[in-house]
């Protein structure tokens, strides 16, 4: 069993996921902020009042009150914690990068996320999210369904930590930003159908590889 033949199983078996769902980057930026802890359902009721108030832009989120922010991204839960790193976000796009975002997806991959990572809000799994899905550049994201497939699968990396787990997908794939995106999305389809905490195993597309069924 490799990586790559799991990910061809999920291909098949879901097809392609068309993720990320967003008109444009800065936009993916925000949904990534949003998503945390939160279905993507309440992420698209947020993103909508975002857009019908003319505030999806970092200067128009500079200029909208706390208050209002809160209200408008409310559907995502933890709305209070999120529109504080919407805040520190847009605040620190306009001081270091006058709100240009091609001026900083040049930055090469390593210093784009050590970029991120000062932002507050912005953790390892968020930040690897904005490079993968806004600037497109080929990282792989680990979150809480990925770890929970790889575990039932078998693969544990020394200490299963997020980076022993990037590490093992980077190494074992080609560095290809499609390939990146499309696995990571079809892990979360898995993940929330099929191997859910507690898991059904017999419509499992992966369940003859897997020591767990």
């Amino acid at each position: 069993m490799n990586l790559l033949e799991i990910y061809h199983r999920l291909l098949d078996h879901y097809g392609p996921q068309h993720w990320w769902p967003a008109d444009e980057p800065f936009e993916v930026i925000i949904g990534a902020i949003l998503t945390q802890s939160t279905a993507w359902g309440n992420v698209e009721k947020a993103i909508s009042n975002l857009k019908a108030e003319g505030a999806l832009s970092p200067a128009s989120l500079r200029q909208l009150s706390f208050k209002e922010l809160s209200r408008l991204i409310y559907p995502s839960g933890y709305y209070q914690a999120k529109a504080r790193k919407i805040k520190s976000l847009v605040h620190w796009l306009g001081e270091h990068y006058e709100d240009d975002l091609q001026r900083l997806f040049n930055l090469d991959t390593p210093l784009l996320r050590e970029e991120l990572l000062k932002v507050h809000g912005i953790g390892e799994e968020t930040a690897d999210s904005i490079i993968l899905y806004a600037a497109r550049k080929p990282i792989f994201v680990i979150d809480a369904y990925t770890r929970r497939i790889l575990s039932r699968l078998g693969f544990k990396p020394s200490g299963n930590s997020y980076t022993a787990l990037q590490k093992l997908f980077m190494d074992c794939l080609p560095q290809d930003e499609a390939l990146f995106n499309e696995y990571h999305a079809l892990l979360v389809r898995h993940g929330k159908e099929t191997c859910q905490k507690h898991p059904l195993c017999e419509r499992c597309c992966l369940k003859n590889l897997c020591p767990s069924r």
